[in-house]
């Protein structure tokens, strides 16, 4: 609760607001048109007559054909490749005398993937009817005036409108957007993760003066915040702020900054006057000492000043921004863990795709928040936002939280050796956007890049050397999907991330013999061989589809009686036992479970709905699977009591296991109100397992219960098996399964 009530006093100050600008959102009244368009430069104007949609952004035109197998039309169900390709959007404005002599600017959140952006007066138009706009014929190439470029589906831009715009009449602004994959533009690679076309978060007009801090330092605040000997007892913070002067002549003005306290009381400030040159972006450095800070300590304390920096001239502000500030201290010590203001601090980490079923990447606040509280339940600490630069509004809020942040680049699985330039535009927005979000402790510059292996060492160097020019008190990061620390392409960056899936894609689950390739054995072995080097284990995880469910299940995930059967219960076991050795493996300073959340993979062979079912809540995010509980009882504070296997309704063997989940201590387990004694220790120490427990022919009842005495409380779960020797099924053959009943 206390997260919450600190998050509803500061949001306003967790993005960049001001005094002395305008910052007016840019998201109803869209008109979109969708291709294919015609080639013929001379039947192009035909594009901007007749129908169009009316939308409202955050728009996907991907939301439903990027996530099904099968489309409907009509009453017929029809294979249906999505959409890639052009599109346009348009929108009209009007612009008040007031904005002359100020500076205009369009700043876009997202858009995917690549796109152009053009000005012009409006074309005339009736609304026929309420969700279609239609436009008599107009001329583009006459009318519309190129105002900028910009590729990249997953970061912020902004364009300067100033000259353009007209007054006295309506102007209307033309979006043209493209979601084909491109071999220079990152990524290169379409297939793991949709992308989603079209206008896909917020996007919003800034009115400035003519002297102020610069909008358009790739769609930053203008503002960047660092730390230096951060303590309990000091710490010294230092501003660079960008400034810009387009009155064409020298302006004296004043620079200052303050720091506020959570209940507005000041508690550090620094001005000085400064002679601005109407020629060029100016830099103003400065730094403030503040004494005894209240320092942020993740879940712990997320304890945030808000920092106000404002430009001065006649005494009057004419321009400011607010930014977060957590003063804290990051250290990555190998073989020992991450320490947050020196205090070993568990990275409990998942990994997060932000698509959502029926939405793609047009997401709500609301379902950002949805997200976070789901993640928040299962006791993570850490996220790794892959793979590509997220909302603003969930880095913001990560901050609030207290959740540290993996954040980086779509520069992911494919290398065609054309994509450098885009790798370190991104690299360079990613930073610069996010540069004062006290959340994010490292910078992903790739995931799983290999051949050329010359040009990936080459490009992953300027990557890390361009992260560590524009930020060098943050760490860096590659990522290999081989389970060997000294592959050919890794160590070029300060961290070395590890993917790997045994008994998944190779390697087995569980140690079959003294030469198996298993998590523990593997783990051993890089323990001893790199006890100096700094690894995280990046990604693991197993396919697990509720509907697929087994009694029994082998070693190895991908072997099962069909390839579309991926059964919940290896992917429990497959959470019990990496989790496991993870735990206590020091040489791995953190891990990320591969996913929070189901997502949609458009391109598949597989017979079922085109998605990565990796992830421990489903894609509708409605369903918890057996491995949410795994983690939660492991990582959270909250009283967890679970039995696994809840949806293995129908039962064929008559003495089976039952295996509870318990951070309370030892569970009394009742099979029809029997109490069953004897257990076993699992991998961790909530990991319960009973063995050899009778089932009755029907129904059972089966209850887990820890009774708090000291406390007054009761801890308990409860489920319903159905046992009939008719049921047994081969180990991995799929059970028959109905409806789960709900217990926890």
């Amino acid at each position: 609760m206390r997260v919450f009530l600190l998050l509803s006093l500061f949001l306003f100050g967790l993005m960049p607001r001001s005094l002395g600008r305008e910052v007016i959102p840019f998201n109803a009244g869209w008109a979109f048109k969708k291709g294919p368009f015609t080639d013929d430069a001379m039947q192009f104007g035909a594009v901007f007559q007749g129908k169009w949609q009316a939308v409202q952004v955050p728009h996907t035109w991907n939301a439903n054909d990027m996530q099904l197998k099968d489309i409907k039309v009509g009453s017929l169900a029809v294979n249906e490749r999505f959409y890639t390709g052009d599109a346009y959007y348009r929108k009209s404005f009007s612009v008040p005398a007031s904005w002359k002599g100020k500076r205009v600017f369009i700043r876009f959140e997202g858009v995917n993937t690549n796109t152009e952006v053009y000005l012009g007066t409006k074309a005339p138009a009736v609304k026929q009817e309420k969700e279609v706009v239609n436009y008599t014929e107009q001329t583009p190439t006459n009318n519309y005036q190129f105002v900028g470029r910009h590729r990249g589906g997953y970061s912020a831009f902004v364009f300067e409108l100033t000259q353009m715009i007209s007054y006295g009449q309506e102007n209307e602004l033309l979006v043209k957007v493209n979601n084909e994959a491109s071999p220079d533009v990152i990524p290169v690679n379409h297939t793991l993760f949709p992308m989603y076309g079209g206008i896909y978060r917020p996007v919003e007009l800034i009115v400035t003066d003519a002297v102020s801090i610069a909008t358009s330092d790739f769609a930053s605040s203008g503002v960047y915040i660092t730390q230096k000997n951060v303590s309990k007892k000091n710490a010294d913070i230092g501003f660079k702020v960008k400034i810009e002067n387009k009155t064409g002549k020298i302006q004296e003005i004043e620079v200052g900054t303050t720091i506020y306290e959570r209940d507005g009381k000041v508690k550090a400030s620094y001005k000085q006057p400064y002679s601005l040159l109407p020629q060029g972006r100016q830099e103003v450095k400065y730094e403030i000492n503040v004494k005894s800070p209240h320092l942020w300590q993740g879940l712990d304390d997320p304890y945030l000043y808000k920092v106000v920096t404002q430009i001065k001239k006649d005494n009057q502000v004419v321009d400011e921004i607010v930014e977060p500030l957590g003063i804290r201290k990051f250290e990555l010590i190998a073989s020992k863990g991450f320490f947050l203001n020196d205090i070993k601090y568990p990275l409990y980490g998942v990994c997060r795709h932000q698509d959502r079923l029926g939405k793609g990447s047009a997401l709500s606040n609301a379902d950002h928040d949805e997200d976070l509280a789901i993640i928040q339940e299962m006791g993570a600490t850490s996220i790794r936002l892959a793979h590509y630069q997220q909302s603003e509004y969930f880095y913001a809020k990560c901050d609030s939280i207290g959740l540290i942040v993996w954040a980086e680049i779509p520069f992911v699985n494919r290398v065609t050796t054309h994509e450098e330039n885009n790798a370190l535009q991104q690299m360079k927005e990613l930073i610069r956007q996010n540069f004062n979000h006290p959340s994010i402790y490292i910078w992903g510059l790739h995931n799983e890049v290999y051949s050329p292996n010359t040009y990936t060492v080459e490009l992953t160097t300027k990557l890390h050397d361009l992260a560590k020019s524009e930020d060098p008190d943050r760490y860096t990061v590659q990522v290999s999907g081989y389970n060997v620390v000294n592959h050919a392409v890794n160590n070029n960056a300060d961290v070395q991330g590890i993917n790997h899936y045994f008994g998944w894609y190779n390697g087995e689950l569980e140690n079959q013999s003294d030469k198996s390739d298993d998590v523990e054995t593997w783990a051993k072995r890089i323990s001893e061989e790199f006890r100096d080097y700094k690894l995280i284990f990046s990604e693991y995880g197993a396919e697990a589809i509720i509907e697929d469910q087994a009694e029994v299940t082998g070693n190895f995930g991908n072997q099962f009686s069909r390839p579309d059967f991926f059964p919940e219960d290896f992917a429990t076991r497959f959470h019990e036992i990496n989790w496991g050795v993870i735990a206590k493996t020091p040489t791995l300073l953190g891990s990320y479970l591969w996913n929070t959340f189901e997502f949609a993979t458009p391109i598949t062979g597989l017979n079922i709905n085109p998605r990565n079912y990796k992830g421990i809540v489903t894609f509708d995010r409605k369903v918890k699977k057996d491995a949410f509980y795994w983690y939660k009882a492991n990582w959270s504070k909250t009283p967890v009591v679970y039995i696994t296997q809840r949806r293995v309704i129908n039962r064929g063997n008559e003495i089976t296991l039952i295996t509870v989940y318990s951070n309370q201590g030892a569970p009394v387990l009742k099979v029809n109100g029997k109490e069953v004694k004897s257990y076993k220790m699992g991998t961790t120490e909530v990991h319960y397992i009973f063995e050899n427990v009778k089932l009755e022919l029907g129904e059972n009842t089966v209850v887990a219960e820890v009774n708090d005495v000291a406390n007054g409380t009761v801890t308990r779960d409860e489920i319903k098996w159905n046992y009939d020797p008719k049921y047994k099924r081969a180990v991995g053959e799929p059970s028959v399964t109905k409806d789960e009943h709900v217990g926890l």
